[in-house]
Formats: structure tokens, sequence, C-alpha cells
């Protein structure tokens, strides 16, 4: 699957930092995880950690996927607003969900420091209406977020405006959210595991797979097998391929980042992550170097080529978009890229088993909060493998 085109900003800000091998030989493993991007390098951290043998292996060289792609916010906000979560699922599942991704990103930042990854900071986020008619959204969503016990401040016209210099009509200012580098974060998670024993291979594509009593039989391209106990699929957006459920429907998104911006100060006050209520919503964030990150427009649509010819044109929107907000500031666009995206009806991941494929679990951080929901999944997952009990699993199984 074409899952991405252009010019990521972390590809070409870190290039190809470690060299991985390909399988050569016939190869034994407790777990084997298919998918050596984000997903599947915190599966196989949390599973290596807990003692469990592990192999990873990838169609591609790691990291070239979704994950070199990723604009890399991590919030604990759904696309899907909890006040309106709550009315598909339930107030008590749907705060549970943002509880739990609220939870994640600490987790996310614990990890960083253990294997002293350095490309992660705390930021806030503001959640800012994109017309006035979005202020009701607005309002309903703090009201929903305070009785879930999560502590956000209701900001108006005038507040954004003396606080970070644009103008929008209301918005939800909240302390919990972070950026990262999910393409050396997920480098670093490797390096760390493959410390503790964990064999990661790349350019190893995966073509046919076998369910036995005993786990499951795996042939690459090249000809070689793989007999596992457990698999793990973490090859998000490219699960379409294996499994005969409509779970996700794909879209096209678009980003880019700018030239750096040579000024003392954070191009806007205080650096604080931006993202809006339009359909499809705007996102911007600023790297450690003062450039500008922004991502949207997306397209209702899977089709690569005429994805890939909108680029050009939808990179010049998304700097209007930014210029609408800022007038003042003038930004250039360096690099730009679009790729695939997916929703679901419920913008929650799948994580768990699916009855067709035996011995088999799916890691499938769907939608905007993809690292955060990788986190998750790879706890839950984790816990499943090891026999213990896990009392969220139902929230994003196959069968909800």
């Amino acid at each position: 699957m074409n899952l991405k085109e252009g010019y990521p900003y972390w590809l070409i800000k870190s290039g190809l930092p470690v060299n991985y091998p390909k399988l050569d030989h016939v190869l034994k493993t407790e777990v084997l995880i298919i998918g050596g991007g984000i997903s599947g390098a915190l599966s196989a951290w949390f599973l290596t950690m807990a003692g469990v043998e592990c192999t990873v292996v990838d169609a591609r060289t790691i990291g070239m996927g979704s994950t070199c792609a990723s604009t890399s916010l991590l919030q604990y906000e759904l696309d899907k607003p909890l006040c309106e979560l709550s009315k598909i699922i339930g107030d008590k599942k749907a705060n549970r969900v943002y509880t739990m991704c609220y939870e994640a990103i600490d987790g996310l930042n614990s990890i960083s420091k253990k294997i002293k990854f350095n490309e992660f900071e705390n930021h806030n986020s503001l959640y800012f209406a994109a017309e006035k008619q979005d202020i009701n959204l607005i309002e309903r969503e703090y009201k929903a977020r305070m009785e879930a016990g999560i502590k956000v401040e209701l900001l108006d016209k005038k507040d954004i405006k003396k606080l970070y210099e644009f103008s929008a009509p209301a918005a939800i200012l909240s302390s919990q959210g972070a950026i990262t580098n999910a393409y050396m974060y997920t480098h670093a998670l490797h390096k760390s595991a493959m410390a503790k024993g964990l064999k990661v291979y790349d350019r190893t594509r995966i073509t046919s797979k076998r369910y036995k009593k005993d786990g499951v039989q795996l042939n690459t391209k090249q000809g070689y097998t793989i007999h596992a106990k457990k698999v793990i699929n973490a090859t998000g957006y490219e699960v379409t391929e294996f499994i005969n459920k409509k779970i996700v429907k794909l879209q096209s998104t678009y980003a880019l980042a700018s030239e750096n911006i040579r000024e003392p100060q954070p191009v806007w006050k205080t650096g604080v992550m931006l993202w809006n209520t339009a359909k499809p919503y705007l996102y911007m964030r600023l790297t450690s170097d003062n450039r500008v990150i922004i991502g949207g427009r997306d397209e209702n649509f899977y089709d690569p080529e005429a994805r890939d010819k909108m680029l050009k044109n939808k990179t010049r929107l998304l700097a209007k978009d930014f210029m609408k907000l800022f007038p003042s500031i003038e930004l250039i666009p360096e690099y730009s890229w679009t790729g695939t995206f997916g929703s679901t009806k419920d913008s929650l991941p799948y994580i768990g088993t699916y009855s067709k494929t035996p011995h088999t679990y799916y890691a499938l951080g769907f939608g905007g909060n993809g690292i955060v929901f990788s986190f998750l999944a790879a706890e839950i997952i984790r816990d499943m493998i090891l026999g213990k009990p896990n009392k969220d699993s139902s929230l994003f199984s196959f069968d909800r």
C-alpha cells in the first residue's frame, strides 16, 4: 500500500539512523510483530521488558511508512470530542477512554526518559472554535471534560488574543499534551529493546500465513519461514489487506514544515499546540528549531495518484490557513508531504484478537491519536499475552 508521498520533515531531519538486517534464515520466535513503526516498536518494547522473546519484521525500511509522515503531536483528545463520543458509547466508557489517553501521554514521557530519548516535550494544547457557530461545541466539550475529571480552562475571544495573539471565538486550554519525533522515538525504542534481546528485521515482507494449533507459520518474500507462537499485527492502515472486515475508512491527509523562522521567541506565544473544530480540522505545532508544522486539508478518499497530484495546492492552502491566524508572520513552506489517514466510526482504535485469525493480536491505532493509541495497544496486548486480565480491552475490541 502506498502510504505517503513527498518529503516528510522527520526523514529529512534524521535520515536513516540505523541499518537493520533483512531476515535471511528460518526463524522461530515466541512473538512475531509485523510492522516496525511506532506501533510495533511500542509493542515490542513492552513485551521485551516483560521478558517475552520478540521479533519484529517490516516490509519497508524501519519507520518509512506512516511513522515518518506523522506530525508527532500527542493529545489525549480524540478526533471525536468527548461530548459526542459519550452519545455513541455512553458517558462511563467515553470518560474512561479519554482518561486512558490522558494517562498514556505520561506513560510515553516516562518511557522516553527510561530509554534516554530527548525529543519529547510536554506542551499545552488549545482546541479552538473555527467559526462563531462552534462556540456551543466548545462549551459542551468543556463541560464534558470537567465532569470527567479532566481539568481544562474555557477561554473567550479576549483571552485567546491576549495569550496567543490570534483571533478565535472560544477555546479549551489543556495542560496535557506533548510533541515528539515519532520516527526517532521508534528507533530509540528498538535500540532499547534490542539491548534486551529483541530482533528487528526490515525489508522483510510477509507473503503468506498458515494458522496451526500451536501458532502461526509465515513465509517471507525471500522464501524463508517464520514459526511464531503469537503474532501481533501492527501494520496500521495496511491491515485492510489482512482482515476481511471493514473497520476503517481510508482518507488522504496533508502536512508541511516551514522554513526556520528566525525570531528569538516562538512563532506564537508559549508554543502551545493548536487545533480547531473545522471538519477536517487544522492542527499546528512548533519544532525545536522554530519551524511550523501544519496538518489537515484531508480528502475523503484513498487514491495515491489523485492524492499526490493535490500536494502542491494543499501545501499552498495550509500555508494560507496559517496566514489567516497569523497575518503578520511570513510562513514559507520548505517540506511538504501527503499520506494515508484512516478513521473509524467511533474514532477508537482496534486492539486485541480477531476471531478469524487465531494466535494473532492487532495493534491498530487509527485516527489522529495514533501514537497514544499505540501505547494503549502495547499495554493491553502485553497483558493478553501474559495472561493478565485487562479491564479496558473490551473498549477497543473488534466485537464492540
